[in-house]
């Protein structure tokens, strides 16, 4: 039962940090299983009230972040709260509708098409979706560094 727990919560880990590259993923959701499979498979002991704590932390904080710094880099690149929801809608289907290259243009195209709604000139527009992928990138080094930290923290846990 060990290496079967250890099995999952390996896999866990790797769909969490490629969760933080592909935002359909659930990240930082799949880190935290990793821990109640490793509870139940092996044992629950060395987790406290601290560990539980700071790992909830780092999820919240993960989840805040996410949103945050996307729409960070939209707004500070001139877009809207149109071309903001535009880059989200983006970001998820984009994938799905250009599989290779949609992680990125999904929410480009979108803030684009969000700020042109908004009746912004096309320069404006670019310019959001510019802040779109800026944004997209910068959550991405976030949501990365914060996983990986989740993992590490288990690791000297343990």
């Amino acid at each position: 039962m060990e290496i079967a727990g250890w099995i999952l919560v390996i896999i866990l880990f790797v769909i969490g940090m490629a969760g933080a590259i592909y935002p359909i993923l659930p990240g930082a959701l799949a880190i935290y299983a990793a821990f109640f499979v490793y509870g139940f498979f092996i044992s629950f002991s060395p987790f406290g009230f601290w560990f539980w704590t700071i790992q909830s932390l780092i999820v919240v904080a993960l989840f805040i972040a996410d949103y945050a710094v996307s729409a960070w880099g939209v707004k500070k690149y001139g877009g809207s709260r149109a071309s903001v929801i535009g880059s989200t809608i983006g970001l998820i289907i984009g994938p799905f509708v250009i599989p290779a290259f949609g992680i990125i243009l999904g929410p480009l195209l979108g803030a684009v098409i969000g700020e042109l709604f908004t009746g912004a000139k096309v320069d404006k527009a670019l310019k959001a979706g510019l802040g779109a992928v800026v944004g997209l990138f910068s959550s991405m080094v976030a949501k990365f560094i914060m996983q990986a930290a989740m993992i590490i923290i288990f690791i000297i846990w343990i």
